[in-house]
């Protein structure tokens, strides 16, 4: 299934996405594809009740409708860095022997198509084009990368947004350069893993205005979708309806000689294999003034 949100900003409603793009409404089923959506085990339920809807025409055309992110506002975000090869090659840096991790703020979730904000004094706003993981149950001290399986609800093209400069040059943890209204696009759905295949075998790409920025596969993760999850229920616990970035491939603009950055008016363009697309105006934050 491809679970999506659907609406303005704030009012958005769930429901599922057909082959034929158009969408069952599910706002009288569920409230949310929220944390107490996930916990509840209601998605093991969605197909029987999406099946009956479409075959009764109980469906409405998605063209031209806002979609939001495809999860309401996670618990947490969990960030995993440099977890291609080839990006960790690209930054001059070595290949980790365990999952780099960060948090972002779960207020920077926003639509796939949304406006991405430059924010106040940004000298190096950078994109990355991700694969994200969501939870479907509470998970803590995992026992094995099977049962790190079963905890996940499905995945989820992401944009995370970075200021490279509060990341990496003004001390501290990352997650100040990773944390700024609109830095996580999400969406346009999430797709549950039976469709999704082998996850590791999903082509990455990303263009600014046209032209090729990110080309790249899950194939160089260095840590899989279940060795992450595993991994962090080692060391918290993760809620149903949390989000995980799993780490870019090669061709941000931090890498590139010159670097390049987002100075705004720029068009990003991303997807994922089985994922989807998005693109997004680069716009300067209107409540950014000195």
């Amino acid at each position: 299934m491809r679970l999506v949100r659907v609406g303005d900003a704030g009012s958005e409603i769930p429901g599922v996405l057909l082959d034929d793009d158009t969408v069952v409404d599910l706002s009288d089923v569920v409230r949310d594809f929220d944390e107490a959506f996930f916990a509840s085990g209601a998605l093991a339920t969605l197909p029987s009740a999406v099946a009956d809807r479409a075959a009764s025409g109980r469906t409405e055309p998605l063209a031209g409708r806002r979609l939001g992110a495809p999860i309401a506002r996670p618990h947490q975000i969990l960030c995993i860095g440099l977890n291609y090869s080839d990006h960790a090659a690209e930054t001059g840096q070595e290949v980790p022997s365990e999952p780099i991790l960060f948090t972002k703020a779960p207020n920077t979730l926003i639509g796939p198509d949304d406006d991405v904000l430059i924010p106040r004094r940004s000298r190096k706003t950078d994109w990355e084009v991700e694969l994200g993981i969501v939870i479907g149950s509470r998970a803590s001290y995992l026992a094995d990368e099977a049962e790190a399986a079963a905890a996940i609800a499905g995945y989820v093209l992401v944009n995370d947004v970075s200021e490279r400069e509060w990341q990496i040059e003004r001390n501290g943890q990352w997650s100040k350069g990773k944390s700024a209204p609109t830095f996580n696009p999400a969406g346009p759905y999430l797709v549950t893993p039976d469709e999704v295949g082998d996850v590791l075998a999903l082509d990455m790409w990303l263009d600014i205005d046209g032209v090729r920025r990110q080309t790249g596969s899950t194939a160089t993760m260095i840590f899989s979708p279940t060795f992450i999850v595993h991994y962090l229920s080692q060391f918290l616990t993760l809620e149903p309806g949390d989000l995980i970035n799993t780490g870019t491939p090669p061709g941000v603009g931090m890498g590139q000689s010159p670097q390049v950055f987002l100075k705004g008016g720029e068009t990003m363009t991303l997807g994922i294999t089985r994922l989807g697309t998005q693109t997004q105006r680069v716009v300067a934050d209107p409540t950014a003034s000195d």
